[in-house]
């Protein structure tokens, strides 16, 4: 049948995003079949240059998937139109456009690779899911949505990021999702059988197995010596917060969040990234204010603080960090008990990459600060008294899958401090609480979110959020909460990546069985053709 030429383009786009709306908020998981569209789009072209024809595919398929992911990237670029608007439209495109090279580079690979066996959607998962790997590490790494975080954080199916992680996960999703494309391939009738056995059976055990593990943990459990938490959401825009003249209304607003009565009186008060427009060292330098920040808290009591920090710089000036302070105090001070400086800062964010090219093209990052922010060492867990060992994840961290497990030790829970308000009231805070949570399911460790504006919760260690346990967009208020315990060592915190890298192997056997086979008839003259796209 022929088709016009621009049908297979037209479904390859329409294929990512029916993809991109399996993610929050829209929850659409049925829109994972997009990815049988795109194989499908892949093992169907008829160009005399098929290579340059699948790159083209697949980087409409990724627009279409990035373009709907990550549309909020422009509303930071709005907070001061003045300074950045001029960037805001560049931002959604650069970033659409940019992400998709990845699924580009990944849709010429699978042509190239021709997989001949009927096991082409492992070929298939295995170099997507290798793109999605690449897109997590390269110039920084932006693992935002990755395609195994499609699945609800705390669902069934989610639960899986604790045996593989959201890159298995990805391969397994791709997998599963992809298999119902064989039926409209010519791909043997008993073939086609097996794989959709075999996609049946992966999916149940996905379903089964994770239904399995929210069963043993129904309730959550908690530590005799728990200590109670409150997260603070004062609902300050970003807008606003900034405002030379806003730093005693900002500061007053977690103040009087704080010191709101409780039942029990909470042993640790968090505050989100950032929290005052303002260097800390400046207050804490001030009398007047470093009165104001002890009588925050009570004696005993501890403030985790989002914060920015400045250091002397040896070769003169002033090095800024985005840190999480913890202070203590004690019966008339407040100390400094341990703090963490952000290690994986954002591109354009937080910094600017070449940024002496860039100062000259007008280009600067969003801080607002006289520099942009250096980066702090590799993660570890934080410690200090009277407190569970912690680590801090600081907004932009919570993409990165592992990277809460670097350090030395096991801490007992995770925090994620983030300034999300920068997302306004976009898709970006509910993927970016779905996201975090993710990391909670891989290391079987509570996180709590702090954010000035939402979505702050606190979330067990199977991903799934504390029953009345959040804030979501735009409210004021606070969290109270113990704190749940973590599991047992997950299986992808001892392995890590390691069931990643089988799961790639087991693509690469699938692709030589098939070259094995290459000169053995693969047709079925019953089975459907496509024809000409």
């Amino acid at each position: 049948m022929s088709r016009s030429r621009w049908y297979a383009p037209l479904t390859a786009l329409l294929g990512g995003l029916a993809a991109g709306l399996a993610h929050p908020p829209f929850g659409l998981i049925v829109g994972l079949l997009g990815y049988s569209l795109i194989l499908l789009r892949l093992e169907t072209i008829q160009s005399p240059k098929p290579l340059r024809a699948a790159f083209v595919l697949g980087w409409l398929a990724g627009l279409g998937y990035f373009g709907l992911s990550t549309w909020w990237i422009g509303e930071p670029f709005l907070v001061d139109v003045r300074v950045h608007g001029w960037m805001a439209p560049f931002a959604v495109v650069l970033m659409g456009g940019g992400l998709a090279l990845f699924w580009g580079a990944a849709g010429a690979a699978y042509r190239a690779l021709r997989p001949r066996s009927a096991w082409k959607p492992l070929v298939f998962a295995g170099v997507f899911a290798a793109a999605e790997w690449l897109r997590g590490h390269v110039l920084t790494g932006f693992p935002w949505n990755l395609v195994g975080e499609s699945w609800r954080a705390g669902s069934a199916p989610s639960q899986a990021a604790a045996l593989v992680g959201a890159y298995g996960l990805t391969w397994i999703t791709l997998a599963i999702a992809s298999a119902p494309a064989t039926l409209m391939l010519p791909v043997r009738r008993l073939a086609q059988a097996g794989l959709m056995i075999a996609a049946g059976v992966a999916l149940t055990a996905l379903y089964a197995g994770g239904a399995g593990r929210l069963a043993a943990a129904a309730r959550p459990v908690y530590a005799k010596d728990a200590p109670v938490i409150r997260v603070v959401q004062a609902n300050i825009d970003q807008k606003e917060k900034w405002r030379p003249d806003n730093l005693n209304a900002v500061f007053a607003a977690y103040e009087g969040l704080s010191r709101q009565p409780a039942r029990r009186r909470p042993d640790v008060v968090i505050w989100p990234e950032g929290a005052l427009p303002a260097v800390i060292d400046d207050l804490i330098a001030d009398p007047g204010w470093s009165r104001r920040l002890r009588d925050v808290v009570e004696p005993g009591q501890m403030l985790l603080m989002g914060a920015n920090r400045a250091e002397r710089d040896p070769r003169g000036g002033y090095r800024y960090f985005n840190t999480l302070i913890a202070f203590r105090r004690d019966d008339q001070a407040l100390r400094v008990a341990a703090y963490y400086d952000k290690f994986r800062l954002v591109p354009f964010g937080e910094f600017i990459p070449l940024g002496d090219l860039a100062g000259r093209l007008g280009i600067r990052s969003l801080v607002h600060m006289e520099e942009d922010f250096s980066a702090g060492p590799r993660p570890q867990p934080m410690v200090a008294p009277g407190l569970p060992p912690v680590q801090p994840l600081i907004c932009y961290e919570a993409l990165f899958p592992g990277l809460a497990g670097d350090g030395p030790g096991r801490p007992a829970w995770i925090l994620n401090v983030s300034n999300d308000a920068w997302f306004g009231r976009t898709s970006g805070p509910w993927q970016h609480l779905n996201i975090a949570s993710y990391r909670a399911i891989e290391q079987g460790l509570p996180i709590v979110r702090a954010t000035p504006t939402g979505v702050s919760a606190v979330i067990d260690a199977q991903g799934r959020i504390l029953p009345g346990k959040q804030l979501t967009l735009g409210q004021f208020g606070v969290i109270d909460a113990r704190l749940p315990s973590a599991t047992a060592p997950t299986p992808y915190s001892r392995w890590g990546e390691g069931p990643f890298a089988g799961l790639l192997a087991l693509s690469a056997l699938a692709w030589l069985a098939g070259r094995r086979r290459r000169r053995r008839p693969q047709e079925d003259p019953a089975s459907p053709s496509l024809g000409a796209t």
